[in-house]
């Protein structure tokens, strides 16, 4: 089992913290368990995650009903080896020795559950690729 200083930290940024970044925290949190420390958050965090998101990812075997979007801090930045921002053009604090990425993702905000489901598949993928990047083997 991995130490805490071993583990890489991933940080997930959206607007509203309700949709894609609580989609990919909690495929990361589900497929890599405690390999990474998971963090999302919003610059301008919604009431609630989406219920269209919440549906989905149920479908997907994962509940996230209990989660609650959170206000972006430039602690979670400083804390975070990997900062991914959800193709939103949020600007984040930029600090040294940091990776970087944007994934340019459809924004679920107003759609359905049925517009929802390719978002999440697309996010998983993405979080595959991510975990063979940044999880050493076991």
């Amino acid at each position: 089992m991995s130490t805490a200083a071993e583990r890489p930290s991933v940080l997930f940024v959206c607007v509203h913290n309700a949709g894609r970044s609580q989609m990919a925290a909690a495929f990361l949190t589900h497929l890599a368990g405690d390999r990474v420390q998971v963090r999302s958050a919003g610059s301008a965090p919604a009431d609630t995650v989406n219920p269209a998101v919440v549906e989905a990812m149920s479908e997907a075997g994962i509940n996230i009903s209990a989660e609650v979007p959170k206000v972006l801090t430039v602690e979670a930045v400083q804390a975070s080896d990997v900062v991914i921002t959800m193709g939103c053009g949020d600007t984040c604090p930029v600090f040294p020795g940091k990776r970087y990425l944007d994934w340019d993702l459809a924004d679920p905000a107003g759609h359905g559950v049925d517009a929802v489901r390719p978002i999440r598949d697309e996010i998983e993928r993405r979080i595959r690729r991510l975990i063979d990047e940044i999880v050493p083997a076991e």
